[in-house]
């Protein structure tokens, strides 16, 4: 394999056969590409047919498209420059400027211009510009050019000379008509638009499902892989390919929306669409090259079923860009879902996560770049969230999410105060920081500690550091990156739970790959440096399956072949990965030193890798490594941070100390990776104790994965082409699209398509597939014989096929020419058999049909017999039931009518009568008092029917009379109930009245009979000393006279009080008993008066209740006092009765 640098680039100034003064433009940097068609010939063209290049359009053209009426947009003179080195496409011959009358010409600027061939002698020609200058130029410096009957076609193979100038033109030209696909023999290429095009929707989906549309697209390549999903039972892969902003994420959906319109049904498709939009809102941004530009690689594995349903899918991401959550260049955005959170959040979300616009944090306003051009966040903010709740993410689990973010962006606003002379720092409690612990739930006061200080252990000993300005800010930022990143991994997981969950898988899959492109800036970072080595990676993958496995494979079977070369990656792959002096393995070996340092990292590359021709060493930190697509400088400033991905052990520790689950799972998973052993020497001994794996190691191990994967299945490639770099529809540079069709090998791919036998297929298949066209005693031979027999009885050309020993390989377009043998052949086998088991199918069907009538005759002659001997009975029943039932109804109503009319003739002419006979006696009285005789009385009709209607007006007063009547009953009688109730409370408050006032009088005689006891006892004692006249006693009495006097003057106190109680109970019943009796005779009717007795009486009850208790008080008052005067009288009774018997015995 010969290995080749890209020096230089050939351009074009200015091409006639254009449409409407269309030019090209191109770059420096690449080789002059010369490829005659070795497969279909040379193509000749008369003078007449040069001269009438207007009469061949697009007509002839097998695109569907070229009916579009598409005008081809002018675009300004474009400019190629040429390499200073022979190309590997040059094959120019004089014999084609002598065919050609117009060809490619190389001006001295370096510029190519499409030039008309006026006269040719020997060597030399004679050509006409575009401004009608005529030069005379050697004829090896011509490039041929196509005719305009193959402008616009849609296969790069199909072009007659295949050079830069004629591919970019037939680009351009497909590009200005909406095109935008195009084959370039295995591998399709898929030119942005930047636009919308009418290119997509259910019709394109059913069109290329049914083949009826074959043009270039992605439903075809995606069709293609379901098909040979099936057909060959292998896995299949689609990757997907180029440049940031070349429409790699959208190719990646159309592609998805195909598979699911293909093995949709279940429901599971509709999901596996939905995470579309949550992967681009937490994993895309907006750079200065694409406004939703894929920071992290994905590949998306899809099940189906034995029948190609989906049954399930899985998501593997690859390398998020973590440093754009704490960082981001002017110009452009860190994660979309930032700004849809900040913008679309609704009140009470915004209210819990103490949320504030975008240009208010810190990580997002560092750049001064909140919007994208006709993008809604806040409307995007709920497409996510309806996608969230579509693959099963619980309302609980998306808050906690939406708090994980605001907690990152509240992270930013966390800032620092000096607190001694040696710089070291400690958080200042802010807003910021309140808000970072209230959303992860952890303790302010430990969040302060993992900020500011950092613990070390030494020995046995734990040494707390405090964190200088730098350190804590680096610590901040670390925090912030691992929680966006671990819950990054956390809903990819939670994706594919929910896309698994059930799914059963059959092995068969068709994985999409999409991932970042190859990037070149002006400053190129770490993540360039991973970026651009997967590409290399995914590079080699394409050499190997379309350039050294096709060789490889022609001379294992034995394939007469000529060997072409082509660019090899295997130097920059070495360069990257080799042990122990690759890029890889000496920043591994750089970040393991605790002292290591971006500059030393650097130096060590000079050291070791100055003599790789891949490598370039540059002043400073920069290194220039040179990639298949071209020469990248890389600036090692913050290489080793970013590859050693450190969180210290306290950041760790203070995430499991949080209350909410989300932190405790991050700190969980980290670590679980931290406990993992480390492969090779990335050891380090100094200050953090949760070592793990390098970010470039643990990349490296799942991009192998990822080609193993690849590997095993069968791939297709999608070339995606970024037509400029201002994103403006209709625009089409030539120098980048040339650049990029380089980077991707797309010519190089048609060169030794065209060239070689694309199609290949073993004997024993190519047998079995093709061997049923042949007659028996053929087929039946070995494979190899089978297959010789099937070239020849098709007239195979033998240039078009050859033999190896395993396998039959064919040029382009030959397989199809037996395909379609085949598919006619079983078409008409097919019909046949269909004719001729229609036919058995039909005399059977025949033969049955007349049984099946014959039986169901009889069936349902003896149904319909049965049914109508039963319909008889019940109709004669019917009838004779509605005869009896009739003749009663017309009886009862008869005999009604007749007892009414009975009723009211009676009523009508007693009435009469009775009135007639009135006014005839008063008649026969006059007549007799006048002495006349008597004379018969007529009653006139009118006076008849007067009668009657009073009669009627009268019986329908006494109806209503009655109803009155019937309405006052049930009044009286309510009001009766109501009475009735009423006495029986009454009644019943009159015992308890008279219970309270046997109560009260019990009392008051007791009290009466007590006082009169204790007068009645003073008044004898009192008698008793007057008597007897002792004169010591008389004179002991004399000295006492107070006491005596104090006793009884209490006593006839206690009576008078006695006496008013008793006299104002009376009182009191007999006032209470009256209005009592007055309120019963109220209610019951006997007595009118102007109040409510129900209101009366209760408040009657309350004055009773009022006056009991007050009563009651003061009887308790009064024997408390009778009491203590007795106990008082008591003692002087004593000492007087102790007295006088001492007298007496004396």
């Amino acid at each position: 394999m010969s290995q080749k640098k890209v020096k230089g680039s050939p351009s074009l100034q200015s091409i006639k056969s254009l449409p409407v003064d269309l030019r090209f433009v191109g770059s420096s940097g690449s080789n002059r590409m010369n490829l005659s068609d070795n497969v279909s010939g040379n193509v000749e063209l008369s003078s007449d047919s040069a001269e009438g290049r207007s009469d061949i359009g697009l007509e002839n053209d097998e695109s569907p498209y070229y009916n579009l009426d598409m005008p081809a947009k002018n675009t300004p003179t474009r400019s190629i420059k040429r390499s200073n080195v022979d190309s590997k496409w040059s094959d120019t011959t004089p014999y084609t400027t002598k065919k050609k009358l117009q060809s490619w010409f190389q001006l001295p600027d370096g510029n190519w211009e499409l030039a008309t061939i006026l006269q040719t002698s020997g060597n030399e020609s004679l050509i006409s510009l575009a401004d009608e200058k005529v030069l005379k130029v050697n004829m090896e410096s011509l490039v041929p050019s196509n005719p305009d009957i193959l402008d616009g076609v849609d296969d790069l193979m199909q072009l007659s000379y295949l050079n830069e100038p004629s591919v970019l033109y037939n680009l351009q030209y497909r590009y200005n008509q909406d095109m935008i696909y195009t084959k370039a023999g295995p591998v399709l290429v898929a030119v942005n638009p930047f636009k919308k095009v009418s290119l997509y929707g259910d019709d394109y989906i059913d069109a290329y499902k049914c083949k009826s549309m074959a043009s270039p697209h992605v439903y075809a390549i995606t069709d293609a892989a379901m098909r040979e999903m099936i057909r060959d039972e292998v896995n299949q892969s689609i990757i997907i390919s180029g440049e940031s902003g070349a429409g790699k994420t959208e190719t990646a959906k159309i592609a998805m929306q195909y598979l699911a319109a293909l093995g949709g049904g279940s429901g599971i498709e509709y999901e596996i669409l939905k995470t579309n939009p949550i992967l681009e809102a937490f994993g895309n941004a907006k750079t200065l090259r694409n406004d939703n530009s894929s920071r992290f690689g994905k590949l998306i594995e899809i099940h189906f079923s034995e029948t190609g349903k989906i049954s399930g899918a899985s998501i593997q991401t690859f390398l998020l860009e973590k440093s754009r959550v704490v960082q981001s260049s002017g110009g452009e955005r860190s994660y979309h879902i930032f700004y849809q959170l900040c913008a679309g959040a609704p009140p009470l979300l915004r209210e819990k996560l103490n949320l504030r616009n975008a240009d208010e944090f810190k990580y997002l306003s560092q750049s001064n770049c909140f919007t994208v051009s006709g993008v809604d966040d806040a409307e995007q903010f709920r497409v996510v969230t309806e996608a969230l709740n579509i693959v099963h993410v619980a309302k609980e689990s998306q808050d906690s999410v939406f708090a994980m973010l605001a907690a990152v962006l509240w992270l930013g606003n966390v800032s620092f105060t000096v607190i001694d002379s040696e710089n070291h720092v400690e958080p200042v409690v802010d807003e910021g920081l309140v808000n970072v612990a209230t959303l992860i739930e952890c303790n302010i006061e430990e969040l302060k500690l993992a900020l500011s200080t950092r613990k070390m252990r030494v020995g046995n000993d734990t040494i707390v550091q405090k964190l200088t300005l730098p350190q804590a800010i680096d610590t901040r930022d670390a925090l912030a990156k691992s929680i966006y990143s671990c819950l990054f991994d956390w809903l990819v997981e939670r994706i594919n739970k929910s896309l698994a969950v059930g799914k059963i898988r059959t092995g068969r899959s068709i994985s999409i790959l999409d991932i970042y492109g190859f990037e070149s800036f002006e400053r190129n970072s770490f993540e360039q440096f991973c970026i651009n080595y997967a590409n290399e990676r995914l590079q080699q993958h394409f050499n190997r399956h379309l350039f050294k496995l096709e060789q490889e494979e022609y001379i294992q079977d034995g394939i007469d072949w000529t060997k072409v070369d082509f660019e090899d990656n295997q130097d920059c792959l070495n360069l990257f990965e080799k042990k122990p002096l690759g890029l890889q393995s000496l920043l591994d070996e750089e970040s393991t030193f605790p002292n290591g340092t971006d500059l030393s990292f650097a130096n060590k590359l000079k050291q070791h890798l100055n003599s790789n021709p891949c490598f370039r060493g540059e002043r400073g930190k920069a290194f220039t490594v040179s990639h298949f697509a071209g020469e990248v400088t890389y600036d090692t400033t913050g290489f080793l941070e970013k590859n050693r991905d450190l969180l210290h052990l306290d950041s760790i520790q203070l995430l499991s100390s949080c209350t909410c689950a989300l932190p405790q799972a991050f700190a969980s998973t980290m670590l679980t990776q931290s406990e993992k052993p480390v492969v090779g020497a990335l050891y380090k001994s100094g200050g953090a104790n949760s070592q793990k794996l390098s970010v470039t190691t643990k990349f490296k191990g799942q991009l192998f994965q990822l080609m193993k994967r690849l590997e095993n299945t069968t791939p297709h490639f999608i070339r995606c082409i970024k037509p400029n770099n201002t994103q403006s529809p209709g625009s089409y540079s030539q120098e980048l699209v040339l650049q990029q069709l380089r980077c991707c090998g797309v010519l190089e791919v048609v060169r030794i398509s065209r060239s070689g036998f694309p199609t290949r297929m073993t004997h024993q298949k190519f047998a079995k597939r093709y061997g049923f066209l042949l007659l028996d005693h053929v087929a039946s031979q070995d494979p190899l014989s089978v297959s010789v027999a099937i070239l020849h009885q098709f007239n195979i050309l033998p240039e078009m096929y050859q033999v190896g020993y395993t396998k039959l390989f064919f040029r382009t377009g030959q397989i199809g020419v037996l395909e379609d043998t085949r598919n006619r052949t079983l078409h008409g086998i097919l019909r046949l058999q269909s004719y001729f088991r229609g036919h058995q199918a039909r005399c059977r069907l025949k033969e049955i049909k007349r049984g099946i009538v014959t039986l169901q005759s009889f069936f349902r002659g003896e149904k319909t017999r049965k049914e109508y001997s039963i319909l008889l009975h019940r109709h004669r029943a019917a009838i004779h039931i509605q005869k009896r039932i009739k003749a009663r109804i017309c009886r009862n109503k008869f005999r009604r009518l007749n007892e009414a009319s009975t009723a009211i003739q009676s009523v009508i002419r007693g009435w009469l009568v009775r009135r007639c006979s009135g006014d005839i006696g008063l008649l026969q009285f006059g007549e007799r008092k006048q002495g006349t005789e008597p004379e018969e009385v007529l009653v006139k009709s009118t006076f008849l029917a007067e009668l009657q209607r009073r009669v009627l007006r009268a019986e329908a007063t006494l109806r209503e009379k009655e109803e009155e009547n019937e309405i006052l009953s049930q009044r009286l009688q309510q009001y009766e109930n109501r009475w009735s109730e009423y006495e029986l409370k009454m009644n019943s408050m009159e015992q308890v009245w008279q219970k309270q006032m046997r109560s009260l009088q019990s009392s008051l005689s007791i009290a009466k009979k007590s006082l009169a006891f204790e007068s009645d006892y003073s008044q004898r004692n009192s008698d008793a000393s007057v008597n007897e006249n002792d004169d010591q006693e008389s004179t002991s009495w004399e000295t006492k006279p107070h006491e005596i006097n104090g006793v009884r003057s209490s006593t006839s106190a206690g009576t008078g009080v006695i006496g008013r109680l008793a006299e104002e109970f009376e009182q009191r019943s007999q006032v209470f008993g009256d209005d009592a009796k007055f309120l019963v005779e109220v209610k019951s009717g006997q007595v009118e008066a102007g109040l409510d007795p129900d209101s009366e009486l209760r408040r009657l009850k309350q004055m009773f209740e009022g006056w009991k208790k007050d009563y009651g008080a003061r009887l308790r008052e009064t024997k408390v006092i009778l009491h203590k005067l007795g106990n008082e009288e008591e003692p002087t009774r004593k000492k007087w009765w102790g007295r006088r018997n001492s007298t007496r015995m004396g």
